[in-house]
């Protein structure tokens, strides 16, 4: 794609998503080229909700109450008992083009946590992104899509602290229809959103949406 029409892409997403920058590397920098060996042709599981003709709107329904929010601190590991998860993070900002970074794709078992959001447990939206895969196979989420509801993330916390959060709703969303103002906005307590790359998949094009994990905190260790 040459540097005019990348241009003409952004500022297409730019006028669908007023909610920020944040939305544009979910939406961009984390669709990637998916292993072409043939050994992963079935794809990463996709939520459940994808299938739906009408996805439940996230939040909607029985939520464990929410905790008192905690202080500011930088998260250590995100463990998902459910799909195996047991990664490292590293801290993800702005790129020198203002785009928000993602872990190393060579590095498959590494989360990245946004330092523009809140850290998870603070009150507010705390978001984790991962790799689905890389050129060699899965990657840390690539079983994100199969969690349900009641699913455990923990975030071990360089203050000591262990932030378990529990998952609501799990679902797939087009990248072109990306809600980021449901995604990202602050519910008046600490949640979390783990996301990754889903949906349908093309050489030409990678992934076609984006799976999301909503969660809220219901311990602290």
């Amino acid at each position: 794609m040459s540097a005019s029409e990348l241009a003409e892409e952004e500022e297409r997403h730019r006028k669908r998503a007023p909610w920020g920058v944040i939305a544009l590397v979910l939406l961009t920098g984390l669709a990637l080229i998916r292993n072409g060996s043939g050994e992963f042709d079935a794809g990463p599981p996709q939520p459940a909700s994808a299938a739906a003709s009408e996805a439940r709107p996230a939040g909607e329904g029985a939520l464990p109450k929410a905790l008192t929010p905690l202080p500011y601190a930088v998260p250590a590991r995100v463990r998902v008992p459910a799909i195996q998860v047991d990664a490292p993070m590293t801290p993800v900002g702005l790129d020198a083009d203002g785009w928000v970074g993602a872990p190393p794709p060579e590095d498959p078992n590494l989360a990245g946590w946004f330092t523009g959001a809140v850290s998870p447990g603070e009150k507010g939206t705390a978001v984790v992104v991962g790799h689905v895969d890389n050129k060699q196979g899965p990657a840390v989420f690539y079983g994100l899509g199969a969690l349900k509801q009641g699913n455990k993330v923990e975030i071990a916390r360089e203050d000591g602290k262990t932030a378990v959060f529990e998952i609501y709703a799990v679902e797939v969303f087009e990248k072109d229809d990306f809600p980021g103002d449901r995604v990202y906005a602050s519910k008046g307590s600490p949640e979390l959103r783990v996301i990754t790359c889903g949906g349908g998949f093309t050489k030409q094009n990678g992934y076609a949406g984006n799976v999301v994990a909503f969660a809220r905190l219901t311990e602290v260790r």
